[in-house]
């Protein structure tokens, strides 16, 4: 499979699985403030990496990735309802720390900036 088909998939991919965790799952574990950042789907179409992005504490991400992954085979049947796939991939959810990443390095920044300034 091309590349830009693919990416085509990934994307469709996440547009609908955002819409389920935000719309249709109810599991208390998942926050409201909650974002899939992207998805990665192998050439093969076997596996999906899910990256979401989770506002809060440790624990917060710990236990919403614990809820997504027993949603699995919930989100599974609802994507197959949106996108008709040949195979539908396992879902690997990955807590995304980018946003966490970034920002550090804007306080970081932040602090660099007001030191020169004084």
């Amino acid at each position: 499979m091309n590349n830009r088909r693919l990416s085509q998939i990934s994307e469709e991919m996440r547009r609908v699985i955002s819409d389920i965790v935000q719309n249709k799952i109810k599991d208390p574990r998942i926050p409201e403030i909650i974002s899939i950042s992207h998805t990665e789907v192998t050439r093969d179409l076997s596996y999906a990496k899910v990256y979401v992005q989770i506002m809060g504490d440790e624990k917060i991400k710990e236990d919403a990735i614990e809820g997504l992954n027993s949603a699995k085979g919930f989100i599974k049947k609802e994507i197959s309802k949106s996108l008709k796939l040949r195979a539908m991939p396992d879902l690997i959810f990955i807590n995304d720390e980018s946003l966490d990443i970034n920002m550090k390095m804007e306080e970081l920044i932040k602090e660099v900036n007001h030191g020169q300034v004084q």
